[in-house]
């Protein structure tokens, strides 16, 4: 098994070689400053939340390997080119090792849900559908679909403001509705990251600064994207399956990782007070790009909360 693994090791060491000395002679620019940003917001993360060397790196390991089956031709492709490989060949590594450390590390990366954390998200949903005009289309399936997000964010504001016992099925269906609007939010970031110019292209240092950062925040999420992404992805038949087990599985999944003790309702106030103020004043003064002020409020709401109990009531936060 060791000499299996030099063995591997060393093949992917020259392979990889090649790869760079392939990609040195290329005219086309096939690595890029915020990409190295992107990995390193990853493995930060990575490390922060396993804390474990050892089985990162066999996750990194066993990433990096599958990520070089990335350059075997496609069914479809014509002319192999090399360097289309290249460029596509970090992406694909980025999804086998969010996806493994998803699933490796899948008790660390589970976020317990709260309704004041269903509440917050739909109110920013909210905000993040008027501000982009999509309430000014008048089109059925638009309005069906802002129907469908008025009903669940009215049910979590309900919720969030009484004592109504949170059963498994009210547990289920704000775990998927927090599910579908962090994975809205989630592609919508990842759109307007990949929208910026490269970092070497920019003329100044602080707006460079400024495109790694987001870089760099889009990696630290990555696995947070995926494992919302196997969550959804888990409501699918998979080919072969047995889907009535796998779909009772999906939803005990969606249970357990909600919370069943209620939320102060004072905490609900305050969280509707906060967010709509926020997202209020950007609406009308635009101090930060949408997609920025939303992480900013998700970011700033529990230690204005924090702050909020420690000097009035002395309670900690939900």
């Amino acid at each position: 098994m060791t000499t299996f693994a030099i063995v591997l090791g060393v093949i992917g060491l020259l392979f990889t070689i090649y790869i760079g000395y392939r990609a040195s002679l290329s005219d086309r620019k096939l690595f890029s400053i915020s990409l190295v940003a992107l990995f390193g917001g990853l493995l930060f993360e990575s490390y922060r939340v396993s804390r474990n060397l050892k089985k990162l790196f066999l996750v990194f390991t066993g990433s990096y390997f599958l990520s070089l089956f990335n350059f075997l031709p496609g069914k479809n492709e014509q002319i192999y080119i090399f360097e289309n490989h290249i460029e596509t060949w970090p992406y694909s590594f980025l999804f086998l090792f969010t996806m493994g450390f998803a699933i490796f590390f899948k008790d660390k990366v589970t976020t317990k849900l709260t309704e004041g954390i269903t509440l917050l998200l739909s109110i920013s949903l909210i905000y993040w559908t008027i501000d982009y005009g999509f309430t000014n289309i008048r089109h059925w399936f638009v309005l069906t679909l802002l129907t469908m997000l008025f009903l669940l964010t009215a049910f979590s504001i309900v919720n969030a403001l009484t004592h109504i016992h949170l059963s498994r099925s009210i547990r289920l269906t704000l775990s998927i509705w927090s599910t579908l609007i962090l994975f809205a939010f989630a592609i919508d970031n990842i759109i307007r990251v990949f929208s910026n110019p490269g970092i070497e292209s920019s003329k100044y240092l602080s707006n460079g600064l400024y495109i790694g950062l987001q870089f760099f925040l889009l990696g630290v999420s990555a696995i947070y994207i995926m494992y919302n992404y196997i969550l959804l992805s888990s409501f699918l038949p998979s080919k072969g399956g047995n889907y009535r087990r796998e779909l009772m599985e999906a939803k005990k999944e969606h249970i357990d990782r909600y919370s069943p003790d209620q939320i102060h309702i004072g905490h609900a106030l305050l969280c509707i007070l906060f967010s709509t103020t926020i997202y209020g004043l950007n609406s009308k003064f635009q101090v930060l790009p949408r997609h920025t002020m939303i992480w900013f409020v998700f970011l700033t709401f529990p230690f204005f909360l924090q702050l909020y109990d420690s000097l009035i009531l002395g309670r900690k936060i939900f």
